[in-house]
């Protein structure tokens, strides 16, 4: 599986932005997704979770009501809805996969990673 992530950018702090990230192959609905991000000099973090059907989501605390995570799986493409960012928002958002059977959120359990893309929100 090949992924790769679009729709970072720069906005102000209390805006919007949605990330995209689209999948190669014809296997996609039999992964659960993620996105991480990571700042410099941290380690990768755990952003959101969606199950291969799209009908279980996880977030981490300080995103709930805030992101959404939501995925298409017949263009084999999971978003991130990103609302009311905040500076501390900032960083490189990856998107990854793993299978269905492991657990949500644990970095070493997804197999596979896009190039990231670049959030940076300003005060």
């Amino acid at each position: 599986v090949q992924l790769v992530e679009s729709g970072g950018g720069l906005v102000q702090a209390g805006g919007s932005l949605r990330l995209s990230c689209a999948a190669s192959g014809r296997t996609f609905s039999r992964y659960g997704m993620a996105w991480f991000r990571q700042t410099p000099g941290n380690e990768r973090e755990f952003v959101a979770d969606i199950n291969r059907s799209g009908g279980s989501t996880a977030y981490v605390d300080s995103v709930k009501g805030r992101f959404t995570i939501s995925r298409d799986n017949g263009k084999n493409t999971v978003y991130l809805q990103m609302n009311n960012l905040k500076p501390e928002d900032t960083a490189v958002y990856y998107c990854a996969a793993r299978p269905s059977t492991a657990v949500a959120g644990r970095r070493f359990e997804y197999d596979y990673w896009g190039q990231g893309t670049q959030v940076t929100v300003s005060s």
